[in-house]
């Protein structure tokens, strides 16, 4: 049997980063990006954050594109208050944090993020690492990104920090969108709709699947029809698991969003396949 193609669908430029790291474990990985991340249309929010950074508590960051983002929209000689705390959902995003806050101050203590056996990688997990401070009359920002204006922060997480006296605020420092696929992604989709058990859609996103079936699919020319009850899916979110059993996808593979995790995971539905191939009739 030939091995399965595995479809990652992060947005660029962590969609190149897990294909090497999958192809380093000998899979035959590629790029899908289903998100396109760009600057903010205003970027002053970011900039006057930056100026007033001192008289905020914590900065909560969503994902590594908010870090980038962030960072990028630095002023020149900005540098990060000792007072000031940083917080990430995953390990991801705290290393991201780490590696740019270290040009302009930002320690490795002031960065909080849940612990590497955590179940999950969310707001959830990382409330634990937040709860015992103090957040009366503290000031919190969300960075996150959103759809042009509207910050899509972590609602669950602000509602939180406010249930203890902090004052919080979301703050939109890129936008994301659907994008568009090269002529080399659409052909590689269309093949993984034609061959859906020969392929694996490796999903770290609703709205990216959202995307996929508002955007990228009705754009796709010559589109064969879509029999999402054969198609492999991995998830690395239960919200992620059931939007994908929305979709009418029945084989999903749910696990923690880590590499190691992924690659095992990724190897049983290879397992898995080809016990399904050698039951097949000829």
């Amino acid at each position: 049997m030939d091995a399965l193609r595995i479809l990652v669908t992060r947005p660029q430029p962590q969609a190149d980063d897990w294909v090497d790291a999958l192809r380093a474990h000998h899979m035959d990985a590629h790029a899908l990006p289903l998100i396109a991340i760009e600057a903010p249309a205003d970027p002053s929010p970011v900039t006057t954050l930056w100026q007033n950074l001192t008289q905020h508590r914590l900065l909560m960051f969503v994902s590594p594109a908010a870090v980038e983002w962030f960072f990028q929209l630095r002023p020149a000689g900005m540098t990060w208050p000792s007072h000031t705390l940083a917080a990430a959902p995953g390990p991801g995003t705290a290393r991201q944090l780490i590696e740019r806050g270290a040009r302009c101050g930002l320690m490795p203590h002031q960065v909080l993020n849940p612990r590497a056996d955590a179940e999950q990688f969310d707001s959830e997990s990382l409330w634990p690492m937040l709860a015992p401070l103090d957040w009366a009359g503290q000031s919190v920002c969300i960075i996150s990104g959103g759809d042009q204006r509207e910050a899509r922060g972590r609602p669950w997480l602000a509602e939180q920090f406010r249930a203890r006296g902090a004052l919080v605020q979301p703050r939109l420092c890129y936008q994301r969108g659907p994008g568009h696929w090269s002529t080399a992604q659409q052909a590689l989709a269309r093949t993984a709709l034609i061959a859906p058990g020969r392929h694996v859609w490796l999903f770290s996103s609703s709205q990216a699947m959202d995307h996929l079936l508002t955007s990228h699919l009705p754009e796709l020319p010559d589109r064969p029809d879509t029999d999402w009850s054969q198609t492999l899916a991995l998830s690395t979110h239960p919200r992620i698991t059931e939007r994908a059993r929305h979709m009418g996808i029945t084989q999903i593979i749910e696990t923690r969003p880590t590499l190691a995790a992924v690659v095992d995971a990724l190897r049983q539905v290879s397992v898995n396949q080809a016990v399904v191939d050698t039951i097949k009739p000829l």
